[in-house]
């Protein structure tokens, strides 16, 4: 293995000349692919350390009251989706060394501000935290596009993602273990918030001292600093019909399990099929062990057959059947927890359009690519959620007939991300080769 800093750690070190991208390698090398392990890494503490609020709840209303929470929650998720659209750019331009470790960094001292403990640094902290933590899936789908295999790039994007959700769940139930004042080892939600941020800085470190020294795609693709440079790359994607059809799809296929199964599914199973919130929220909680199995099992059969839309049109048509069984089969025919279970891993080919938007772009933009991507399914998730809501009615207790008009969009939005998948460009290596 070369040293470190080592010309021969980067692609573009053997790479044609100066203003072309540097080509992919064609095998797995263990040091690029602990490069992407670490970006996954970052994505699974963002989940981890996103997710903690939820779980901590009770201690945060008893701290600030009820009102800090909803504005802490909700300006997360607009920054979140705004700086998808600016680290996109910053990868392409500068690489991955130059931006990554920044971004982790500011992630952790997010966590360490949150653990001041006051209203105001916890909402600020938690901000702050979104700033960075965006920078996760991006990054880590920038690595896997430009230090990884080409033929491997849906598996890796499959596996970021169930590290995410694995983060998700480790954010939960440990950390609710922890705060626990009946516990054995009982932590105030503060030091959890220190040990997030202390974990934080020590990985954006582990990023600086193991990514690869690239910078970013040459000035003959991105040019002089300017306004019109900088706006380029989004001319590029935003001007592709291909990159709508992607990030549309990917929203799409990615609603009905966030905000069906995992917003409102506990409930629905709860008041509409007259069962027990334990009950129902232990059959919920298989939706995100389907996406652990689902997505990295559909990025690999994507990846060994070489094709995008077989496995993109498989996994929608089995979510869509998944769906109409979980709002019309009742509970005592089919179990819910199975139905959950298969729309967890039917959705995880809600991934597989992250890797048709990089590969129907310029590779010089794939950066760019991976943050439009991420603004589009959150932008489809911020249209489709307040439509659900308004659907719901007004009422405390909803039968299961109001749940089946709301959820219905949801349905509608599956069966347009199908047509739309005929029209998408199929993009694997075997149709490339072809």
């Amino acid at each position: 293995m070369p040293p470190i800093n080592s010309p021969a750690r980067s692609p573009a070190s053997t790479a044609a000349p100066a203003g072309t991208p540097a080509p992919q390698p064609q095998k797995l090398q263990p040091l690029y692919v602990l490069a992407w392990f670490l970006c996954a890494l970052f994505y699974f503490y963002q989940y981890a350390i996103r997710s903690a609020p939820g779980i901590m709840q009770n201690e945060l209303t008893a701290a600030w009251g009820n009102s800090h929470l909803g504005l802490m929650i909700a300006s997360y998720y607009i920054v979140y989706a705004l700086m998808a659209l600016v680290v996109g750019v910053l990868l392409d331009r500068y690489g991955a060394h130059a931006v990554l470790p920044g971004f982790i960094a500011i992630t952790g001292m997010g966590c360490l501000i949150f653990a001041q403990g006051s209203a105001a640094a916890g909402v600020g902290g938690y901000i702050i935290q979104a700033i960075g933590a965006i920078c996760a899936f991006v990054g880590a789908s920038y690595v896997a596009a430009r230090y990884l295999p080409a033929r491997t790039l849906a598996l890796f994007v499959g596996l970021t993602q169930c590290l995410g959700m694995a983060g998700a769940a480790f954010g939960s139930k440990p950390t609710r273990m922890l705060i626990d004042p009946q516990g054995s080892w009982h932590v105030s939600w503060e030091h959890i918030w220190l040990g997030f941020g202390i974990i934080g800085l020590a990985l954006a470190a582990a990023v600086w001292v193991i990514m690869p020294r690239d910078s970013g795609d040459s000035a003959r693709h991105h040019g002089p600093l300017t306004a019109a440079n900088l706006l380029n790359p989004f001319k590029i994607i935003f001007s592709n019909p291909q990159s709508w059809c992607a990030g549309i799809i990917g929203g799409l296929l990615f609603v009905p399990t966030t905000i069906g199964a995992l917003g409102w599914g506990a409930s629905m199973l709860s008041s509409g099929e007259h069962t027990t919130m334990a009950f129902a929220a232990s059959d919920v909680s298989m939706v995100p062990i389907g996406w652990v199995i689902g997505c990295p099992l559909l990025g690999w059969i994507s990846d060994k057959i070489g094709r995008r839309k077989p496995v993109l049109l498989g996994g929608a048509v089995l979510l869509l059947a998944a769906s109409l069984c979980a709002l019309f089969v009742p509970v005592g025919i089919m179990p819910k927890y199975l139905v959950a279970l298969i729309m967890g891993i039917a959705s995880g080919a809600a991934m597989i359009p992250f890797s048709s938007m990089k590969e129907v772009n310029p590779p010089q933009v794939k950066g760019t690519a991976a943050g439009v991507m991420n603004f589009l399914v959150f932008g489809t998730t911020g249209v489709m959620s307040p439509l659900v809501s308004a659907l719901m009615g007004k009422g405390t207790v909803l039968t299961m007939a109001q749940y089946r008009e709301a959820f219905m969009p949801l349905i509608i939005g599956i069966v347009i991300a199908i047509g739309l998948s005929f029209f998408l460009r199929e993009t694997g290596w075997a149709a490339r080769k072809a």
